[in-house]
């Protein structure tokens, strides 16, 4: 895939308006003819190589901005919408939806919105009864789902947040060396710190100045709580204005995306950008090893492998998912090809719903898509404790890959045969949008493709695809 041709036509026309120059002068600036540049923009051609070297040195552009994985994520999500049964057996054609998400991603942003909000609006008219009378009964995005979306079309990786928590860590000697200078940090904004044994893991009283962190939880969860609180207190005004950058569409995203810009910056504390991608790539990426040098759990260690997506310093492309023992996913982030269901849950093939069935180990899987990309995926249950012997527990697992091509810098591809053809499993987003015809575990048809029904005839499936 290293000749994979690159179509970025939005981008740069972008990188065009933002010098103010028309198409003729940019075309001569980069060694072209004025219909070449139209075509490139208009993504009829792909970018060629000496456009990309003009560009870097012409203008000093960072060319991976050029890079075509937000068009990919934006592609995509509106095939899995278009998947919706309200737009009947006859979507778009794909290459309708891939020319939208690279000639008009504002477009295909504000599509996504509208199906987002149209079926917010179903789901409050199947429980009219309870929605009748209600001040809030209006059509609005789920904050939890607008969120979650701001964090996947950023990559998963927030530049601002991420080099001010690099800042903090300076110097780092342990884990305990982040714990400590957390707590000073926050004396020094005459916050204390104490344990208490309450069901809350933490709770801070801005009036008394006390933040109190639950005996019940792990040194990692403390640790990662307290730098959490820290950067809600101290690192204010950054969050509020990455907020503001983001315009969401109620205070209620706001508050859950604050908490989320807080998290990232407790990860990215524990686990500064470049010391992290250095051990990992000297450990090759072998979570347990991170997770006790770095003092923080494994999912922790898989969360912040997926987002390493600095400019011209980037890590490994990663997908990294959490599902719980329903099969719903309560995490999802790719820097790679594959994405994942937006509604619903992920293919039943993937190695990550058999986590549950092997509780402490990880299990490895050589899996290829319906599109010919090979990945390997890593996958192993998390089980988070209450602390107590009457407290429940929440069981999840988590899973993490890559594809096949960087398979080599992990230590989990030690051993496997990935040579051998028939040693990757198939696996897919999800049933209506896999187009595999003979697939055992499938629970609905293909939108894509017409059925054959033979009542005279019964299969693995009650049909079969054209």
């Amino acid at each position: 895939m290293a000749n994979r041709k690159l179509y970025s036509g939005a981008k740069l026309r972008d990188m065009r308006q933002r010098l103010g120059l028309t198409q003729k002068d940019f075309a001569s600036k980069l060694g072209v003819s004025l219909p070449y540049l139209n075509q490139m923009e208009n993504n009829n051609r792909p970018l060629s190589g000496t456009v990309i070297l003009a560009l870097a040195q012409e203008f000093g552009f960072d060319v991976t901005e050029l890079s075509s994985s937000e068009n990919e994520r934006l592609f995509s999500d509106m095939r899995e919408a278009f998947s919706d049964p309200i737009f009947g057996d006859t979507p778009p054609q794909l290459a309708d939806m891939r020319l939208t998400a690279s000639n008009a991603p504002s477009i295909a942003r504000a599509f996504l919105d509208l199906h987002r909000a149209y079926r917010q609006t179903q789901e409050r008219l199947a429980s009219l009864d309870e929605a009748l009378g209600r001040d809030d009964a209006r059509l609005q995005p789920s904050p939890w789902e607008e969120v979650r979306d701001f964090f996947h079309y950023c990559d998963n990786y927030i530049d601002a947040v991420d080099r001010v928590a690099e800042g903090f860590a300076k110097g780092r000697q342990s884990p305990d060396w982040i714990h400590d200078k957390a707590i000073k940090t926050l004396h020094e904004l005459g916050i204390s710190v104490q344990n208490g044994d309450q069901d809350a893991i933490r709770i801070y009283d801005p009036n008394t100045k006390i933040l109190t962190i639950s005996n019940r939880i792990s040194t990692e969860t403390a640790r990662f709580q307290i730098l959490l609180q820290l950067a809600l207190i101290s690192h204010e005004k950054l969050l509020e204005a990455t907020l503001d950058l983001a315009r969401f569409q109620s205070p209620e995203a706001r508050a859950i995306a604050k908490i989320g810009l807080a998290n990232y910056f407790a990860g990215a504390a524990l686990m500064p950008y470049k010391e992290f991608l250095e051990t990992a790539r000297m450990e090759r990426h072998d979570l347990e090893r991170l997770s006790s040098h770095f003092g923080v759990s494994i999912e922790q260690v898989a969360h912040r492998l997926s987002t390493l997506q600095r400019p011209g310093k980037n890590g490994i492309p990663f997908f990294f998912v959490r599902v719980d023992q329903a099969g719903t996913i309560t995490k999802r982030h790719s820097a790679t090809r594959l994405q994942f269901a937006r509604f619903g849950g992920a293919c039943p093939l993937w190695n990550v719903h058999r986590a549950f069935e092997t509780p402490g180990q990880f299990l490895r899987q050589l899996a290829e898509t319906p599109d010919g990309i090979r990945y390997l995926s890593i996958a192993r249950d998390v089980t988070k404790g209450g602390g107590s012997f009457n407290a429940p527990l929440r069981r999840f697992a988590i899973a993490l890959g890559c594809e096949i091509k960087h398979a080599e810098q992990l230590v989990y591809a030690d051993g496997l045969d990935m040579a051998r053809p028939d040693a990757f499993e198939p696996i897919g987003i999800s049933c209506r949008l896999c187009e595999r015809r003979s697939c055992h575990q499938r629970s609905v048809p293909p939108l894509e493709r017409q059925l054959i029904i033979d009542e005279n005839e019964r299969a693995m499936l009650p049909y079969r695809v054209r």
